[in-house]
């Protein structure tokens, strides 16, 4: 080979080197793709199952809300290969937008494929002030004889596939509770109802 074809042969194993080295990533995103389309994960599904307002109290001067409600929550893992690690779910009430009670903390645990996960904790809020308007909702709604709460849980999981485990992602669910008032602002809890989740 003489001097001169020196750069023209450089050039042929560089473009060969290319070549494979992006026949490589290819092989690797697709293998990527396939195994993504596969085990691609399903969100949890949330279900409220009973909602008991065992206080709920306004206080007309300052329109300060107290409340106690003990509400009963199910959560399936649809996923037939996938499992779920929750790390942290706090539950708390929620009323036309504004956060009627403190969160509380739901105990972390481990979702295997297909398995059913039931929590029923007590939520409460002592004199949470409301704003004007919140409060004159309240009033309205409880004598029209109807109302809706919303129960969010904010939290984070993990997948687990195999030994491999994922990062961490962030899960809002958001759960409507419709409830009937009745003159004695007895409160009673009307559906089991499908919550929306969003991770």
């Amino acid at each position: 080979m003489s001097f001169k074809d020196w750069p023209c042969k450089r050039h042929k194993v560089f473009r060969r080197l290319f070549a494979c080295f992006l026949c490589l990533i290819i092989l690797v995103l697709f293998g990527i793709l396939v195994i993504w389309l596969v085990l691609r994960p399903s969100k949890p599904e949330f279900n409220l199952q009973d909602a008991t307002v065992v206080k709920f109290d306004l206080s007309d001067p300052n329109s300060l809300l107290s409340s106690i409600v003990q509400i009963t929550i199910t959560s399936h893992n649809p996923n037939d290969r996938i499992d779920i690690y929750y790390d942290r779910l706090d539950v708390y009430a929620d009323y036309k937008g504004q956060q009627i009670t403190a969160a509380t903390t739901l105990p972390p645990g481990y979702q295997g494929h297909n398995d059913f996960s039931v929590w029923s904790p007590y939520i409460n809020g002592t004199a949470v002030p409301l704003a004007p308007y919140l409060a004159v909702a309240v009033d309205r709604e409880e004598s029209a004889g109807f109302m809706l709460i919303y129960f969010k849980i904010d939290g984070r999981l993990r997948w687990k596939v195999g030994t491999w485990i994922s990062g961490i992602y962030h899960i809002n669910v958001n759960c409507p509770a419709f409830f009937t008032v009745n003159s004695t602002k007895g409160f009673q809890f009307q559906k089991t109802t499908s919550c929306s989740v969003d991770i």
